[in-house]
């Protein structure tokens, strides 16, 4: 090759590496060291088995797990929440008045309040129907889908899971508001 065509060739290579720096910033990827932003995982319920997603998530855990769900009955996710505490994870959970009617619910959460997890309820008129996690700062959940043996096996069910740090942040700031609002919510 001439000195012309290596030339060249540095010229488009080097071209390329600027694209991929430009188009990287463009859809949020970060420079090496820090975090880099994952297409979002869109899961279906029973197919996909998303509700053993959200049991590795919590297995995963290190620092925290804020949950907001309407329904909470799943074995496998109590004992995930369960084991995250034991780990020393701080664990809290938001869910509606009104499913503590249903036993298996009640029981799940007695089960949680056992082990330490701090646990608050709406008392406002509507009801408590968000369905979102964050773990960790980093991974945050949104869907239809509760934490439900129902929702696990049997509904058509959506998870999606966004690794992006915009939408989790403003998750887990949604969640703290909820958290510290003691007009809308009480300790159960």
């Amino acid at each position: 090759m001439t000195f012309k065509g290596r030339w060249s060739a540095a010229i488009g290579a080097g071209v390329c590496a600027l694209l991929v720096v430009l188009w990287s910033s463009a859809v949020g990827l970060k420079d090496a060291g820090t975090d880099v932003t994952a297409a979002p995982e869109v899961l279906y319920a029973p197919e996909d088995k998303p509700a053993d997603r959200l049991v590795a998530l919590y297995q995963g855990a290190q620092h925290t797990i804020y949950l907001a769900t309407y329904g909470l009955t799943y074995p496998p996710v109590v004992k995930a929440l369960i084991a995250a505490k034991k780990r020393g994870v701080e664990v809290r959970v938001i869910t509606d008045r009104g499913k503590l009617d249903d036993r298996n619910q009640r029981a799940a959460l007695e089960t949680l309040r056992l082990a330490g997890v701090p646990i608050k309820i709406n008392r406002h008129d509507g009801l408590m129907h968000l369905k979102q996690v964050v773990v960790d700062d980093r991974v945050n959940t949104s869907g239809s889908m509760n934490q439900t043996s129902s929702a696990a096996f049997y509904n058509d069910e959506r998870l999606d899971i966004l690794h992006d740090a915009a939408s989790t942040l403003r998750a887990k700031e949604k969640f703290l508001k909820m958290w510290g609002d003691h007009t809308r919510y009480q300790d159960w």
